[in-house]
């Protein structure tokens, strides 16, 4: 018998987080919170069902929790598929289901990295045109755009949000985690919490954002009432969470005519991954170098050589001080 493959050895899963994976979120949860999050975004109530129904089949066939799932699970169910004679488009449609599946699972940074891109290049070549303003840019809008939007907020909390996110190009899940604590005033910088997919775990904001944030802080013991350590709290006195995040920024969007719920296009939802867009593109267009834009973006060092380059962290902040945009705040 000839070597396996990892593929075949089932070996090539989905990277899992070691911390969330011990905490043994239940198949069901996920399967509810991603539900939840695509009509959030505006799906329509019959394709929520629809990927319900493809998940819950996928499932009962494929025993196994979905961090669990590899390559070799995929190419089983094609395989099932194809035997029970469903048509192309059927099964478009279940691939479909799982793309957004564990793409949401990858952008909760529940998991490292989907699996289902690297599958459907090889196994559905077919289904490259239907994905592929899933891979294209995302919504970038313009400086004077951004500056109306941060400003149309009145909310201190909210607007501290969206002012910290286009100010520092940071994720979601980070934003979540930042503590009071992590601020230094002193040098307007904040320590993020380690992430296995950032580097660079120091990010640094203007004059702008702190006049925001302290606007907010001045406001933010009302809202604490557990005394709990979180930068940014809910309105039940909890760590504000992802999905409150995501409904705050398309709030505001729409209300500008910047976010349409009802398209399914990529390019016309602006989500909290387009701050993170915006401010890589407008630091490189005001004359960053590419390693330093990198740097900010906590971004993996691509090339071997990388390892030995360091950057000056007070010459990163100076030139980040130099292009990161105003908004007129």
């Amino acid at each position: 018998m000839g070597l396996l493959s990892p593929h075949q050895r089932g070996g090539v899963g989905l990277i899992r987080s070691k911390v969330l994976y011990q905490t043994q979120i239940s198949k069901d949860e996920l399967i509810r919170l991603f539900l939840d999050d695509i009509e959030t975004r505006g799906v329509t109530i019959k394709t929520v069902k629809n990927y319900g129904s493809c998940l819950k089949i996928f499932f009962n066939n494929i025993q196994k929790h979905p961090f669990e799932i590899t390559i070799s699970d995929f190419i089983a169910f094609l395989k099932l598929c194809k035997k029970r004679n469903y048509t192309e488009s059927t099964i478009n449609n279940y691939f479909s289901a799982f793309y957004s599946f564990f793409d949401y699972l990858e952008f909760e940074e529940y998991i490292d990295k989907s699996i289902v891109p690297k599958f459907r290049k090889r196994y559905l070549k077919n289904l490259r045109r239907r994905y592929r303003s899933d891979d294209s840019m995302r919504k970038l809008i313009s400086v004077e755009e951004m500056s109306r939007y941060v400003n149309s907020i009145i909310d201190p909390r909210d607007k501290a949000v969206v002012v910290l996110l286009a100010k520092t190009g940071i994720r979601r899940g980070e934003l979540i985690n930042i503590d009071v604590g992590d601020i230094n005033w002193v040098k307007h910088s904040i320590e993020l919490k380690p992430k296995a997919k950032r580097t660079n775990r120091i990010v640094f904001f203007d004059d702008e954002c702190a006049r925001v944030l302290k606007r907010w802080l001045n406001v933010r013991d009302s809202y604490n009432k557990k005394n709990i350590k979180a930068l940014f709290i809910n309105e039940r006195g909890q760590r504000l969470q992802g999905n409150g995040i995501l409904n705050l920024v398309t709030k505001y969007a729409e209300r500008l005519g910047l976010h349409d719920p009802e398209s399914e296009r990529i390019e016309d939802h602006f989500t909290p991954h387009c701050f993170r867009h915006w401010f890589t593109t407008h630091l490189m267009r005001n004359g960053m170098p590419r390693e330093y834009v990198k740097e900010l973006r906590g971004d993996s060092r691509g090339e071997a050589i990388d390892i030995y380059h360091h950057i000056d962290k007070k010459d990163l902040r100076e030139r980040y001080l130099a292009c990161i945009p105003k908004l007129g705040i």
